[in-house]
Formats: C-alpha cells, structure tokens, sequence
C-alpha cells in the first residue's frame, strides 16, 4: 500500500501542472453488498460522502442505476431495435427477458445526514433531491438502502455468460454522477461509454464461499481469503455458507468485480510496477494461451510506463467476464476462448486503457475518441514491440484505411457527436476507434513523432485524475511543438470536411522548375512534397499551414529536408520553385510517406517525361 500511496502522490504532483486545472467533485464510497446465488438478487447499502468543490449550492443528486437498461422497454431495448445496425450482442434480445432475467437496481431509501429525501425514479437514472441544500466546499453523508437481480449476460453485465462464467458485475450499484461546470451529467444507460466522480472506494462483497472474487481495488482481508490472493490464515465462512470480500481501491471512478466457482488464478510481477493477477475457468482448453498471457502483459505494462506514462496503482487484474473486452479501473474483463494473438490483443487495448479510461478519465460520452482512440494508438504501438515478426507496414496504417473508408461510407460524423447519438454503430466505432487513433498518428505528421510522443507523457502528467478534454490535449502539444494547432483539432473534431491536395502542375524556367500545388477539397493541412531527381536523388521539402505560426522541428523518419514559406491558408494554390531543370526531374510525390487523410491518392504525384516542359494536372 506504502507504494500505491507513493505513486498516487507522485501522479497528482504532476496534476497539479498548468493543464487541466479546473474543479472537480470528490467522492469516500462505502458499500456493503450481499448477493444470494441462488435468487442472483442482491442487497446492499452504500455510504456516500460527497464533497461539492464547485462555486454552485447543489439542490439536488443525480445517480446511476444501470442494471434497469436491461428491462424490456427500456431505452437502451428501443433503441438496439431500432438502430439500422443493431449490436449483435444485444438486438431483440432485452425485449424477450423474463421476470427472473431482467435487470433492477433500486433504491429503497436515501438519507442526508440523516435526514430523508425524495426520490425521483427516471428509468436508468435516480433523482435525489436533497433534504438541505448543499453549499460550496462543504460535505454531506448520503446513506442509501438498494436491491437489485443481476439480469442475463447480455451487454458488459450480468450472469451466466456464453463461457460460463457466473458473475460480470460491472455498473451494478447506484452510482453518483458526475458534476462539472458544464452541470450533471446524468445520462441514460442507452448502451456506450462512462464518466465518473474520483473517489476513495471500501467495498465488503459477500456472497457463497464456493465463490472466488476479482475486483478493482486490493483485496484487503487477503490472508482470511486465500484463493491466490496470500497464504491462509484463517477461514472466516460464516454459518451460512458465506464469505466476505473486502477491497480497498483509492482514487478510482467507478468499481467492478466478477465472480465465479471455478476461477483459477495466477499473478506476474511487473518489475518496478505492478502485481498482475489473472483469473479463468479451470478448463484445460484455456490453460495454453492463458499460461503464455503474463509473460506478454508483463512486457506490455513495461512498454506503456516508458512511453506514456508511470501506471499508479499496486495491482491490475485480466479477468474472464463480460461479453468481450472491457475496461475498468484497476482491472478488465475479456473472454476467455481466443487464440493467442486476440487474447493479446484484446487484453493489451483494455489494459492501455487504464492510462486513458482509468487515470486521465476524460467524459467518454462527449468524447470517446479521446479514450478509445488514444488506447488503440498506444495499443498498435504494444502489439508491434511484443509481435515485431508480424509487423507489416506502418504501425498506425490501419488507422488511416479504417479513416479513409469511413470518410466515404456515408456514415461519417463530426467526431463532436455524443457516443450514444450516432446514427449507426459502425459509424460511432469507426470514428472512436479508427479516426481516433488517425487523428493521433496524423498529429505527428504535423508536429513530428518523437513530439508527439513527448506530448503524450506530458498530457499524462499534467492531467491525470483531471478528467481531460480536447482543448486540454491540444494545449499540451501546442507547449512541446511550439505551434498553433487550434486548426487542427477544430476542422478534425468538428467537420467532416474532406482533405484532398494535388500537384497541380510544373513549368521549367531556365535551370529551374516551378511546382504548383492545389488545394481541392475543403480541409486544410501543411503538405510534405518528394522531388525525385533523375540521378536518383531525393529531395525532401515541407511546407507549413500558415496558421500553425510555425513549422514542424523534426524530420520525418530521421530524413533532411527544407523548409519552404508557409502555405496561407485561405490561397487554394500554392507555388515554389527549385534550382532544378525539369529534365533533371523523374517524379513530384505529395504526402510521400502516405500518413495524411488524402481522399484521392491518384493526383499526389507527377512524372516527368523526357522532353516535357511544362504541365498541369486535373
């Protein structure tokens, strides 16, 4: 704990940096729950001590209560039928539940420092208006009473998954929203993505001894447990038949835990970080791909801290759960049947996640690109150190082809749509995953990838446990490139616009040539141009977006260049000339190491004929 504590101090030190400097709510959580395996209802009560930090007088408390998505006619239900492109996890499938395989979560009463409250039951969402008005910089005491049946394994939570795992339980207990200065956010469970308060979590589970327990947190009754948490010291199974779980988990925005009679665990130590713990089911067709799982998480974790920043807490757990990967703080349930290279891969997205869901947090409603796109650039990253042998290409090429065919598919959003709001699921998985991770790689085109890089430890630094927003990345690497990128992140965020720049033409004067570029489409970036000569030479050159105010320091791939004046931006056209006679040209190449979002790759380049002496393009 002495260690979790260090580095907990050692990350909000650098919190406290310039960035992200804005209040925030905190949170002590306090839960006792009791689940009957027989019935899969539970019972509990919730101790909630609730610091308001904001400058408003709080009337009122928003909570979540997402196990009631999955009820037939809940939004969430709708709204699976209705889309053009249902998940299929879910599709018809809440409108069919029975009495005893829904979901419920309810709040029988709610008290404020002792006092009672209204309740205003809202589907996924529970009203409390408060018995005394909460003022600035003071504390209140919520004591909430709840029950709730943990529905079938549907979507994230529930019981009985498709590998038999008996117990996912993920958004499970009445969880406070979150309030900012842009309000509550007290959303509906309509199916993507989470935004929680920090806190200090105790959380005591108790449930059939059979049972063995994952959970956020450390396991802080660990030698009354034993199950590969410690050594045995003494049994504590109640009379009847129970056993009780006590996790402790500091500065965490939300808790989860799996359980399951046949969990099976083993652990790995990170060097310098840290304790790795793995649960599955004790089935010999898992044992092959699990067995060889440590080995790579351990490198994975070793990889991440170098390159975007020191993970903060003792333990993180790869747990058998769910329906397919999903993050959580301190811990992630994947499923367990893949093959070797998907059970990496997918616990090495959700692992990273725990630098961008877990410590940076940002509102992933408003923008999950900002947490699903940052995990999958760091994730292509990992997977090509721990599979060198199988790289092929660019290590974020893929991201560019998902962009470009998004960009064409009729689904393309401004990436400022809110998760649930978009109008296809493929259009809201392309844009979080694949553009985001484009607009990632695209920035290093701009500013340089070792910047880039620099920038990612820095936005580590300075926002952990700041719940960041764009305009909070976009500041860091303004600070380490020394360039405006405002332009950037305005046209990439909240347009569509469609980038498209060609060489339109040459002409020969004397000993050397005039090479004119265009702007076709409506999106506007700086343009890298490759002038090949007929000797074989490369010439490289760089031309700066005028509104960056700058150009970028850093050579791509380790490659000299020149940089040419700045493009202005509201000049469709751009010309330069170079001390070369055409004749001593073979091929203009725009974009040449193919890293921008061009939308017609065919007038990029130009050869040059023998005997041309001048020409221009569409």
């Amino acid at each position: 704990m002495r260690t979790c504590l260090f580095t907990l101090a050692w990350a909000l030190g650098l919190a406290g940096m310039a960035q992200c400097d804005r209040w925030q709510q905190h949170i002590r959580c306090m839960i006792d729950v009791d689940l009957d395996v027989r019935t899969h209802r539970f019972q509990g009560t919730e101790k909630l001590v609730y610091r308001n930090n904001s400058p408003d007088t709080l009337h009122e408390v928003f909570f979540h209560l997402y196990f009631n998505a999955f009820k037939p006619g809940s939004e969430m239900d709708v709204r699976s039928r209705t889309i053009a492109d249902p998940d299929p996890r879910v599709r018809d499938r809440i409108s069919g539940l029975g009495p005893d395989e829904v979901g419920d979560l309810r709040c029988a009463a709610v008290t404020q420092d002792g006092h009672p409250t209204v309740l205003e039951p809202l589907g996924t969402v529970l009203r409390v208006r408060l018995a005394k008005p909460l003022k600035p910089k003071a504390t209140t005491v919520l004591q909430i009473r709840f029950t709730g049946q943990v529905p079938v394994q549907i979507r994230r939570s529930g019981r009985d998954s498709d590998e038999g795992v008996a117990y996912s339980m993920t958004q499970w207990y009445p969880k406070v929203a979150v309030y900012d200065d842009r309000g509550w956010h007290a959303d509906p469970y309509v199916g993507r993505e989470f935004y929680g308060e920090w806190g200090d979590y105790e959380v005591a589970i108790t449930l059939d001894s059979a049972y063995t327990v994952a959970a956020t947190g450390v396991l802080a009754n660990a030698g009354e447990i034993g199950r590969g948490y410690a050594r045995l010291a003494r049994p504590q199974k109640r009379s009847d038949g129970k056993l009780t779980w006590r996790f402790k988990a500091p500065r965490v925005h939300d808790f989860a835990w799996a359980a399951d009679p046949d969990y099976v665990q083993t652990t790995a130590q990170v060097p310098g970080g840290p304790l790795l713990r793995f649960f599955r089911k004790d089935k010999p067709e898992l044992a092959e791909t699990w067995d060889q799982l440590p080995g790579y998480m351990v490198r994975a974790v070793e990889f991440a801290n170098r390159h975007y920043g020191k993970y903060p807490w003792p333990e993180f757990s790869f747990v058998q759960g769910g329906d397919g990967g999903m993050e959580y703080p301190m811990l992630t349930l994947i499923t367990g049947g893949r093959r070797l290279g998907s059970l990496v891969g997918t616990s090495v997205h959700e692992l990273l996640h725990n630098w961008y869901y877990g410590v940076l947090a940002n509102d992933e409603l408003s923008y999950a690109w900002l947490d699903e796109g940052f995990a999958e650039y760091a994730g292509s990253e990992v997977m090509r150190e721990l599979f060198p042998s199988s790289a092929k290409g660019r290590v974020h090429g893929k991201a560019l082809e998902s962009y470009l065919q998004l960009a064409t598919s009729g689904h393309h959003e401004p990436m400022t749509v809110e998760a649930d709001h978009f109008l296809t699921n493929y259009g809201y998985s392309a844009t979080a995953y694949g553009k985001g991770e484009f607009f990632l790689d695209q920035l290093g085109a701009v500013i340089g990838d070792s910047t880039l890089h620099r920038g990612l430890r820095r936005y580590f630094g300075c926002c952990a446990f700041k719940h960041p927003r764009p305009v909070d990345v976009q500041r860091v690497m303004e600070k380490e490139s020394g360039l405006q990128l405002g332009w950037y992140f305005n046209e990439w965020i909240n347009t569509t616009r469609t980038l498209d720049y060609a060489v339109k033409g040459v002409v020969q004067h004397g000993d050397s040539t005039t090479i004119t570029l265009e702007r076709k489409g409506d999106m506007l970036m700086p343009a890298d141009v490759a002038v090949q000569g007929t000797d074989g030479g490369l010439r490289w050159f760089n031309i700066p977006l005028s509104l960056m105010l700058g150009a970028r320091a850093e050579a791509p791939e380790g490659m000299a260049w020149t940089t040419l004046r700045p493009w202005p931006w509201p000049d469709p056209t751009y010309t330069f000339t170079i001390p070369v006679p055409l004749s001593g040209i073979q091929r203009i190449e725009l974009d040449p190491m193919g890293r921008l979002g061009d939308s017609d790759r065919s007038n990029d380049g130009l050869s040059v004929t023998p005997g041309m002496q001048g020409t221009w393009g569409r």
